[in-house]
């Protein structure tokens, strides 16, 4: 009997979440160091991609390039269309134009096969009463089990690498409720990496959490990239962690890509007043060398 198998449902059902065995590009990108000149192929790519609510479209038109083993940061003011791209990069809502995943149509990819590749962590997931963190994280296996292929030894290792990965191993059969903020953001991070797939879609993995645990998450989703070799997608309200923790930036306005690039190549005064409206001075981080954002 395995001590880590979610037994309060039998039946699998695909999850949107992360991965767990080692992702085989890892060894060739793992640590490798991020610069401006680098230009890794694109993960996922859209191209004329118009979604909206009703008749008005929150995004017209879009093209954008998600570069894989890299993290991306969605940024922009409220109401611009960050989580609304985010869900449309997984087809969970209806579009226009095209998304490729891997150079593969998003379209073409059926429901298992695709959260065999991708995982979408949305905004304050909530967990059913009295789980505990390993029931959790076993939910990330559903995608790889059906009637003929229950659970196995190899979903126990993956679990199990799952919890050591975000140092919660030693709090594998405790209650979530019992958490702190930031432990229960690492659980649902280490449920989206037993999903085992390259590509994390995070939306706004910080939300309501103090400046000590968003830096802890965002350290840990640094390390997924760093040391496994993961591409992450994720969406932030706070600059400059977006700047310090990200190879990629993407800042959306008006319903399109203002500008996308290295934080140190895209982030300026002018672009800062273009997309928020914000007049502010950009000098260099006195801890990472890179651009730190000082309202004027």
């Amino acid at each position: 009997m395995t001590p880590f198998r979610d037994r309060t449902s039998r039946r699998a059902t695909p999850a949107q979440t992360p991965s767990i065995a080692p992702d085989p590009t890892a060894e060739n990108h793992a640590g490798a160091p991020t610069s401006p000149s680098e230009t890794p192929a694109a993960r996922i790519a859209a191209r004329g991609l118009t979604v909206g609510y009703g008749q008005d479209p929150v995004l017209r038109d879009l093209d954008l390039q998600i570069p894989a083993d890299r993290v991306t940061t969605l940024i922009g003011p409220n109401g611009c269309g960050k989580s609304t791209l985010l869900k449309s990069l997984c087809d969970l809502l209806p579009f226009t134009g095209e998304v490729l995943l891997e150079g593969r149509s998003i379209r073409e990819l059926k429901g298992v096969q695709r959260a065999r590749r991708l995982t979408l962590l949305p905004q304050s997931p909530t967990a059913p009463e009295g789980l505990t963190v390993a029931g959790l994280v076993a939910r990330g296996r559903h995608p790889y089990q059906s009637w003929l292929a229950q659970w196995s030894a190899r979903d126990d290792d993956v679990v199990r690498d799952a919890l050591e990965a975000t140092g919660l191993l030693g709090l594998a059969h405790r209650p979530i409720a019992a958490l702190s903020g930031g432990q229960r953001q690492r659980v649902w991070i280490a449920m989206a990496l037993a999903q085992d797939t390259p590509t994390l879609l995070l939306d706004e993995p910080t939300t309501y959490l103090d400046l000590a645990y968003s830096i802890e998450v965002l350290s840990l989703v640094r390390r997924l990239k760093e040391e496994r070799g993961k591409t992450v997608v994720m969406v932030l309200h706070d600059l400059n962690l977006a700047i310090r923790h990200s190879d990629h930036l993407v800042a959306l306005a008006g319903g399109a890509v203002a500008a996308q690039g290295a934080p140190e190549e895209i982030i300026t005064p002018e672009l800062l007043q273009e997309v928020f409206g914000l007049d502010a001075l950009v000098v260099a981080d006195p801890v990472t060398g890179g651009p730190l954002v000082v309202p004027a």
